[in-house]
């Protein structure tokens, strides 16, 4: 779709999913605020990733690890050697750019060409950049009151390190045996170099991962890693992202760190440069347990209660972008529709567990105070219930606009007759359809609506 990216841009700061960050000054690049839906919208996918993968499962347990760690921590986890992005800068404005990044290269060439061919003496196409150095993406920070006397802290490049550090106090303060898994979800912080594509890649992001811990065995593995494959996809797809927009990546021996025995990355079919990762499923082998084990000193090992065979285990990590994926769901569920005398609507299919409201009531009209305070207090009782939205603005044709705009399943609408015969009318999202709900019945009729297994 022509200009995809610019709409769903417009239509997420028009309707309050994501704000550039700091705006009124100016921004700050690679920031961005979210805003009622987009945090809604946000929350739900975290609440559904939660649910999922640590509420129903007996074998993952959660955490929430601090920011700001021990230095030592980075240094062990080689982040403060090895965290590194190969940099080229342009010769002739001086911007610096990832060199594995061909698009951004070949598109900053392209803006640049016409001033290099005015310029008789200026650099040729073979020295256009410079030669690539690396940079270190970790963002330091200080701590302490004293100045000359600061200690030098990170804020965390990735959410995984807080998991394995906790290693040994999740195992003595529950009952978890192997295979299993810690579950954790928050912000990380990198230098990006070249922050873009709207939240894609940004400077402050969060993640959701699973360090699932196996035992050391190449079969066992295999095994995990290809389950864990299907455990994520599978739960993107029962979230409503279309199929034919999902693929699996296996990354190549190159591309792979040292100690990976196995990599692949999840993609989205992007409206910005074709299929781009949002999740990464990785073998870490033992490479993080035995590296915090010789810098911290401490044993992080694990004694099997049946056979006392006492080993490293092995990490199959899963690891996602929530800014991703929710920039994802809103390109995936966004869609224009044509109606009747060339009008297009534009609407949000999302799953109605992710919706960031489930339900709209609205009074027919704003200037009748017995239409107001009937639907008052029909908004008040599904408050309770469901995160609802209250719109009196303009008419009812513009407020079921504006909710298909921010992916409202359901609009609930207060008129005259409902004064007389105790009933609304109920409209719905996807097919338009409307059908008069008794207000007795208006809650029940609701949730199972909602319960329904959406059929995208």
């Amino acid at each position: 779709m022509e200009n995809l990216m610019e709409k769903i841009v417009s239509l997420a700061k028009r309707r309050g999913f994501i704000y550039p960050g700091s705006e009124i000054y100016g921004g700050l690049g690679g920031t961005w605020d979210y805003g009622p839906a987009g945090v809604e919208l946000k929350n739900n996918i975290k609440r559904e990733w939660w649910r999922t993968f640590v509420q129903l499962r007996d074998d993952v347990v959660g955490i929430d690890a601090a920011i700001l760690m021990n230095p030592k921590v980075w240094e062990a986890s080689g982040h403060l050697e090895s965290f590194t992005d190969p940099l080229v800068e342009c010769k002739v404005c001086h911007e610096r750019l990832r060199a594995d990044h061909e698009d951004e290269i070949k598109e900053h060439e392209k803006r640049h060409q016409p001033r290099i061919d005015r310029i008789e003496t200026g650099p040729k196409e073979k020295d256009f950049w410079t030669e690539p150095q690396k940079f270190n993406l970790m963002v330091e920070a200080s701590l302490g009151v004293i100045e000359g006397k600061k200690q030098t802290v990170y804020l965390r490049g990735e959410i995984t390190q807080g998991v394995h550090v906790n290693f040994k106090n999740v195992l003595d303060s529950t009952r978890i045996k192997i295979p299993f898994g810690i579950a954790q979800v928050g912000k990380a912080f990198r230098n990006e170099i070249t922050p873009g594509n709207f939240t894609f890649r940004s400077r402050e992001f969060e993640q959701f991962e699973i360090q699932y811990y196996i035992k050391p065995d190449e079969k066992e593995g295999k095994k995990w890693f290809e389950y864990w494959k299907n455990e994520v996809i599978n739960w993107y797809l029962s979230l409503g992202i279309k199929k034919e927009n999902l693929r699996f990546r296996d990354h190549t021996p190159d591309e792979r760190a040292h100690y990976a025995k196995d990599a692949c990355d999840l993609e989205y079919n992007s409206p910005f440069g074709g299929w781009k990762e949002f999740q990464g499923i990785h073998h870490r082998a033992d490479w993080d347990l035995s590296r915090h084990s010789k810098f911290s000193s401490e044993k992080l090992t694990y004694t099997d209660p049946e056979t006392k065979k006492e080993f490293t285990p092995w990490d199959i990590e899963s690891s996602g972008g929530v800014d991703r994926a929710t920039l994802f769901f809103l390109i995936d569920a966004y869609e224009e529709e044509k109606l009747e005398k060339d009008e297009t609507r534009v609407v949000l299919r999302l799953h109605p567990k992710l919706a960031p409201y489930k339900v709209a009531v609205f009074p027919l009209l704003a200037n009748k105070q017995e239409l107001i305070n009937a639907a008052k207090k029909i908004y008040d009782d599904l408050k309770i219930e469901f995160m609802t939205a209250w719109d009196d603005r303009g008419n009812i044709g513009k407020r079921y606009r504006a909710q298909d705009e921010v992916g409202t399943p359901y609009c609930v609408t207060i008129d005259f007759e409902s004064l007389e015969d105790n009933a609304v009318t109920v409209r719905d999202r996807d097919s338009m359809k409307q059908e008069r709900i008794a207000i007795s019945e208006l809650k029940n009729y609701l949730k199972n609506e909602l319960q329904k297994t959406n059929t995208r």
